[in-house]
Order: C-alpha cells, then sequence, then structure tokens
C-alpha cells in the first residue's frame, strides 16, 4: 500500500513539473499548427487541389518542406511526448477535483488522449527522419491484412463504431462547451472568454464531424471489404467533398479545424496544465 502511495506521490509529483508544464504549453502550439496546416490541406480538397493526404501526418510533410520546417516538426514531436507524459500522469493520479465515476471519466479520456498525442509525436518523428509516415496508405494496409479473415472484420468493423462514437462525442463536449471549464476562466478577460468559446465549438464540432465520417467509412470498409474506404481522416474529407454540396460542407470542417488550431494557441496560455 504504501509502495502504491509513493508511487502516486512521485507521479503527481511530476506531474506539477515547471518544465513539464512549460513544455505542455509548448505543445499546444505546435498542436495548433498542425491543425492550421490540416485545415488549409482539406480546405485543398474541397477544391481539388491537394495531392497529399488531408490528415495529420499530410500537414507535418506540408511543414517539413517549408524552410526551417523541420526544425518545427521535431519541436513539435518533443511538444507532443510532453503533452503524452502530461495526459498520462493524469490518467494515472490526475483529475483529484473530481470524484467518483466523473474522475474514471476523465481518466480514461487522459489515457485516449495520450495515445493520440504519442501517435502525433511518432509521426512527427517519422516525418523528421524520412520515414514513410503515409498515415492513410498504412491504415489501408493494416485494414487489408486485418479483413483477411472474418473476425479481423468485426475489429475493423468494431473500431469504426468506436471512432465514430468518439467523434459524435467530440462535437457534443463542443457543442456544449464543456472545454471551457479546461480553461482558466479567471484569468481570461470577457473578449477572450467570447473568442475561446466560438473557436472551441466550431473546432470541436469540426474535428468531431470528420473522426464520425471517418468511424463511418471504417464501418463500410469491414462490411463492404474494402480496404480503400478505411484510409481514415483523408478518405472522410474526400468523402465530404464528393456529396451534394460537398465542397461547401467540407469547406466549413476545414474552417472549424482551423479554428480549432487557433483555439489550441489559446490553450497554450489558458490551459490548467
Amino acid at each position: 500500500m504504501s509502495l502504491t502511495r509513493n508511487a502516486e506521490t512521485t507521479a503527481a509529483r511530476t506531474a506539477d513539473s515547471r518544465w513539464l508544464e512549460l513544455l505542455a504549453r509548448a505543445g499546444f502550439i505546435g498542436y495548433g499548427i498542425v491543425h492550421l496546416l490540416f485545415g488549409w490541406l482539406a480546405l485543398q480538397i474541397a477544391f481539388g487541389n491537394s495531392s497529399d493526404d488531408g490528415d495529420q501526418s499530410g500537414a507535418l510533410r506540408t511543414l517539413a518542406a517549408q524552410p526551417t520546417g523541420t526544425f518545427v516538426v521535431i519541436a513539435i514531436a518533443v511538444g507532443m511526448l510532453a503533452m503524452a507524459i502530461w495526459q498520462a500522469l493524469e490518467a494515472a493520479v490526475g483529475h483529484r477535483a473530481e470524484r467518483g465515476d466523473d474522475r474514471l471519466k476523465e481518466r480514461v479520456v487522459s489515457a485516449a488522449r495520450t495515445i493520440i498525442y504519442l501517435w502525433l509525436a511518432w509521426t512527427a518523428w517519422k516525418v523528421f527522419s524520412n520515414a514513410n509516415s503515409d498515415s492513410a496508405s498504412q491504415q489501408e494496409e493494416l485494414s487489408a491484412r486485418l479483413m483477411e479473415s472474418t473476425g479481423g472484420r468485426w475489429l475493423v468493423g468494431l473500431a469504426g463504431l468506436v471512432l465514430a462514437g468518439i467523434g459524435v462525442g467530440m462535437a457534443v463536449y463542443g457543442i456544449q462547451k464543456k472545454f471551457m471549464k479546461r480553461l482558466k476562466a479567471g484569468q481570461m478577460n470577457a473578449r477572450t472568454t467570447k473568442l475561446a468559446r466560438r473557436l472551441g465549438v466550431a473546432g470541436y464540432a469540426a474535428r468531431g464531424t470528420a473522426f464520425a465520417v471517418t468511424g463511418g467509412l471504417v464501418v463500410l470498409a469491414a462490411v463492404n471489404y474494402d480496404p480503400e474506404q478505411a484510409r481514415g481522416l483523408d478518405a472522410a474529407l474526400r468523402t465530404l467533398r464528393d456529396q451534394s454540396y460537398g465542397a461547401i460542407l467540407l469547406t466549413l470542417v476545414a474552417l472549424g479545424i482551423a479554428a480549432f488550431g487557433a483555439y489550441c494557441f489559446l490553450q497554450s496560455r489558458y490551459r490548467k496544465v
């Protein structure tokens, strides 16, 4: 029991580290840059002008192609790693202000964020090292291998349902403005609070839509045995574009994703870390 308590105390002290906080805040800036570029790629897809994947890996490759871009990419990787450590500690011993099921729910969400940030850190590192970072093709290949068996197709379908559920939850989280409780409201003036609220609602709604469509496509890929439909966010954005009024809808999603990028910049200053 004492060993467990000592481990929790050590983890809590690490979570309260000033250096970890600074790195995590820098990570939000990197996260914002990635989403601004992601939004730009989505806008290019809306008008049929994109030759790269419409997802975070495509955004990182676009950034790496710019002058000094590789330096920014590796800085983003470090920031994402810091955010992953922060959220892992939150999942382990954090959210102490919550009680019961609410605390458990928040810790599960932190665990999920840990995985997302680790994946982004790994993707940024692959882009930096010129390794294969085409996540859309990798997801298609993985889905094809899994769907070689009936059990694999069920697994792919289940993963799609989970992803769609996450997307819906993300949109609801944004529309209900639950993200505001994560910000240091006391340090924000009325104008900044209003801006954060608008950017957060638009951003979470757009990201939720993209994730929900992605999940739906993964489910269809499993049902139809079509791995090409399981290309992640890139396939979701292109599917949106091909619908009636798709260019308009995808433009709105692209602007929402960019809004989330701008919201990340606000988080770097006002997020509770």
